[in-house]
């Protein structure tokens, strides 16, 4: 059976990305970042059911560019949208544990993204679900996520991490680090 590290290397093997840094002039207007349940549930050691319980250098690795990333879009006053999963004790999800439960904590920012809470640039969406794009369907059948999409004039999707085959298929292109002129 493989491991973390083998199946992401069996990953690249067989769906070869061609990922690779993206640079972002300093005038770039029309990206937005993205970010998804960096939640202390999901990051925090030992904060709950879902979150690592030893360290974890994958999550830290995770966590350290996405707070880079958001100082650098709040620093160029640039969109940004964080995910937060956040459930309530009589709706589970499975199969996942009980997880990121309305005042238990883990549904909150981690420590160091905290900040975003308050910058003016930074939108908060909580989902209770493990689709951010269907946890943003309205009452009203809107979408938050279009809405913010469409009122911050984004007309350029990166994503930064493995994983999202689904995103590059719509021409998304997939970077490995994303860099500031």
């Amino acid at each position: 059976m493989m491991m973390g590290t083998q199946i992401l290397e069996h990953l690249q093997a067989i769906l070869p990305l061609d990922e690779g840094p993206l640079v972002l002039p300093i005038e770039h207007k029309k990206t937005g970042l993205v970010l998804v349940d960096i939640v202390n549930g999901f990051c925090t050691l030992g904060a709950g059911n879902l979150a690592p319980q030893v360290p974890n250098q994958q999550i830290s690795g995770m966590v350290e560019e996405g707070v880079r990333l958001a100082r650098e879009f709040s620093a160029r006053k640039w969109p940004m949208l964080a995910f937060l999963d956040t459930h309530y004790p009589d709706k589970p999800e499975p199969p996942y544990p009980p997880h990121c439960i309305v005042g238990t904590g883990e549904e909150n920012l981690i420590p160091a993204l905290e900040w975003l809470e308050k910058d003016p640039h930074a939108t908060i969406k909580r989902k209770d679900c493990i689709n951010g794009f269907i946890g943003c369907i309205q009452k009203d059948g809107s979408n938050a996520f279009i809405n913010w999409v469409q009122a911050n004039d984004i007309h350029v999707e990166e994503t930064h991490h493995m994983g999202l085959y689904f995103a590059r298929a719509r021409g998304a292109q997939i970077v490995n680090k994303v860099l500031f002129d």
